[in-house]
């Protein structure tokens, strides 16, 4: 998710929302493995909750890597000379990523019908390599390529990323995208994140979004995780 009401002096993208993004990644792929691990042995209504937020976070990192791809690096490598390997770095480390997800979801599939505790550990250790390989790839991402966007690319070319990852969010997902966002942010970037959303975006946060992200992380995380949310 993405604000659409920046400023028009803005020169630069706006590449902190980027890191803030990849904090949902980082987070969210480590307490997968974390709380698979935790699946009891024919649990089957535990592993089919796991299952299906494996399903939507691997659609939601999907939908990010795509994006980048077709929208994001298309416009920076026509600006670039000797620093354009860096971009193509970062396509192929997305087809290896897409090697990992594949590798995970059919041990997903294998294990959430009958729970099997063989199977369940060899995916939570592709639960953990794909965590290891996917924050690798975000560190230099936005170590070597963050600068680069920052620096060549423009406000409405930055703005057509986030808009096509908000087009393609199910709309009774958006509470929770915002949610998954903003909760291990500090609070000066949240009160800046939230200020570049449009007001009625914002209402809803306040109104039903924050209540409908609780839920959430409590049916995923289980009850100990409520308080967490933001």
């Amino acid at each position: 998710m993405t604000s659409s009401n920046t400023s028009e002096s803005t020169v630069h993208p706006y590449t902190r929302e980027m890191a803030m993004v990849h904090r949902v990644f980082r987070r969210e792929s480590r307490l997968l493995a974390e709380l698979v691990q935790g699946v009891r042995r024919g649990d089957s209504a535990r592993a089919l909750v796991l299952a299906e937020h494996w399903r939507l976070y691997s659609e939601g990192l999907h939908t990010h890597h795509t994006g980048e791809d077709e929208l994001l690096w298309p416009v920076l490598l026509p600006q670039l000379h000797l620093a354009a390997e860096q971009v193509l770095a970062m396509e192929a480390q997305h087809r290896e990523l897409d090697e990992g997800i594949a590798v995970v979801q059919g041990l997903m599939d294998r294990w959430q019908p009958e729970v099997r505790p063989d199977v369940r550990d060899e995916l939570v250790e592709a639960l953990r390599k794909h965590h290891q390989q996917l924050c690798s790839h975000l560190d230099e991402e936005e170590r070597e390529v963050m600068p680069l966007v920052a620096l060549h690319v423009t406000e409405q070319q930055w703005r057509a990323v986030g808009e096509r990852g908000l087009a393609e969010t199910p709309r009774n997902r958006l509470m929770i995208a915002l949610g998954a966002i903003l909760e291990d942010s500090p609070a000066d970037e949240r009160r800046e994140f939230l200020a570049r959303l449009p007001f009625p975006a914002r209402l809803l946060w306040r109104v039903v979004g924050q209540r409908q992200y609780r839920r959430e992380i409590r049916r995923v995380r289980g009850e100990d995780a409520a308080g967490r949310a933001v």
